[in-house]
């Protein structure tokens, strides 16, 4: 792969552990590792490419720690628009059962390039509906040819309405078949090394679409083979509702009776938690996704990021499904995740007559979410969330994985007196250059290690064929 200097950044975003800011900085990278981050002048003067970033602030490339970038085909359906969880699935189930392989393909495509022009470099994709002999397969063939750093499910549904759940009888597998797969998965696909390209996970979708026996002999599997355990939890209402009624427990006292708690353990979204759950996580490790978005989207609700962050727990941070999201704009997460913590803020009752809610409040000023904050959720944050260390911030022995915005950009016009926090406070902008690996993904602005229009082109024909399943 050979070296890489990249130089003259305006502002260089290290988020290493003493969350450095250079300015006027770079970094040397070899064979796809950082080498040296430091001031420009103290950098090698030569490598085999070269980046001039006058002008730009270079940030660790983003992680998205939840994804279902099958959903990209079909955003924005109509009959999906104004609904919340429960129904908005079964509004989908059969629309997504009746996908190809090569819709999957351009999907996770499509979906991977917009990522990659906000920023982000590791990609998580919660795959779980199969037929119509899709497989894993399809979207890790995908994300390579895109050149994103790819970790996906062997993801699964196996509990059908006529057992209990929700999903229709048609669109879930059988349980020896989801395990069979899951094996030859992992054993093909996963790398645990550093810097690793692709890593898979076991991934359950939700209390209300598997079995307990799937639950826990997905666990039991995921721990042999030393791979990583997602769900959906604790995203409705209507979930919690589901538990009590047929467990009899709320959503995490029942991932407890499965051994779905721990540090190789993360779920998506976490909105309805109480203080001793909350506490729970922190103790075991186990991990959360915020995905805004689609909380608002939906009208699930907001999740207690800022409680989360206080109690030690592992957060990152997700896009969600294009679905529920209607697009793939990480950076866009991080601006909404620090709006929305401020928005529940806000909604707090007043703890006593007279209480001071302004900023000036010593008792409330931790409670305020900076951009800061957001940006580490969406780097340093993610990289725990999915067990890597690998990534997540600009140090020498990390990847070098990192993103550049050009600060002479309309969007942040007069907003320069704090370029780190431009990046959230001001509207998202386009990636000016997305690196993965010390490999250019994004050059100027343009996606360059595919051509993206024939991709667009066979995805809205991809995409119109299944909307009229709809």
């Amino acid at each position: 792969m050979g070296t890489l200097l990249v130089r003259h950044a305006d502002v260089l975003v290290t988020m290493d552990g003493e969350r450095r800011e250079l300015r006027h900085a770079g970094l040397f990278a070899r064979d796809g590792f950082i080498e040296q981050v430091g001031p420009s002048e103290g950098l090698p003067d030569t490598a085999d490419e070269v980046m001039d970033l006058r002008g730009q602030i270079l940030l660790p490339g983003l992680i998205n720690c939840h994804h279902h970038l099958d959903q990209v085909l079909t955003r924005n359906l109509p009959s999906g628009q104004n609904t919340n969880l429960f129904p908005w699935l079964r509004a989908h189930y059969r629309v997504w059962a009746g996908r190809t392989p090569e819709d999957s393909r351009t999907a996770t495509i499509v979906g991977c390039a917009e990522l990659a022009f906000s920023g982000c470099t590791t990609v998580f994709d919660h795959a779980y509906v199969f037929q119509n002999g899709c497989r894993v397969d399809d979207q890790i063939a995908a994300a390579a040819e895109l050149g994103v750093r790819f970790v996906v499910s062997r993801g699964s549904m196996s509990l059908g309405e006529s057992r209990g759940g929700l999903p229709p009888d048609d669109c879930v597998e059988t349980e020896d078949d989801i395990m069979d797969d899951s094996v030859r998965v992992i054993q093909r696909y996963h790398d645990p090394a550093p810097g690793s390209m692709l890593q898979i996970v076991l991934a359950p979708c939700s209390p209300f679409s598997v079995t307990p026996n799937l639950m826990r002999e997905s666990a039991k599997l995921a721990r042999e083979y030393g791979v990583k355990l997602h769900t959906h939890l604790c995203e409705t209402l209507d979930e919690e509702r589901y538990t009590l009624q047929h467990d009899g427990l709320r959503p995490v006292a029942l991932m407890e009776t499965f051994d779905w708690v721990g540090d190789d353990v993360w779920y998506a979204h976490a909105v309805h938690v109480n203080d001793d759950e909350i506490g729970l996580f922190a103790r075991t490790g186990t991990g959360v996704c915020h995905c805004p978005s689609s909380n608002m989207r939906l009208a699930s609700g907001i999740a207690p990021v800022k409680k989360y962050l206080a109690a030690g727990v592992k957060t990152g941070l997700g896009v969600d499904g294009s679905a529920s999201n209607d697009g793939s704009n990480l950076l866009g997460e991080v601006r909404q995740a620090m709006l929305l913590a401020r928005l529940r803020m806000g909604l707090r009752p007043p703890e006593g007559p007279g209480t001071d809610l302004s900023t000036s409040d010593p008792q409330r000023a931790g409670e305020w979410m900076t951009a800061r904050e957001s940006l580490e959720i969406a780097t340093r944050g993610g990289a725990a969330v999915l067990g890597r260390t690998d990534i997540g911030s600009l140090e020498p022995g990390k990847c070098a994985d990192f993103f550049t915005l050009d600060l002479n950009s309309l969007g942040y016009a007069g907003g320069l007196s704090d370029p780190v926090a431009a990046v959230v406070f001001c509207a998202p902008t386009r990636a000016r250059h997305t690196v993965i690996g010390g490999r250019r993904i994004v050059s100027d602005g343009e996606i360059v290690s595919l051509d993206i229009p024939p991709v667009i082109r066979d995805h809205n024909r991809n995409a119109a064929r299944l909307a009229s399943l709809a």
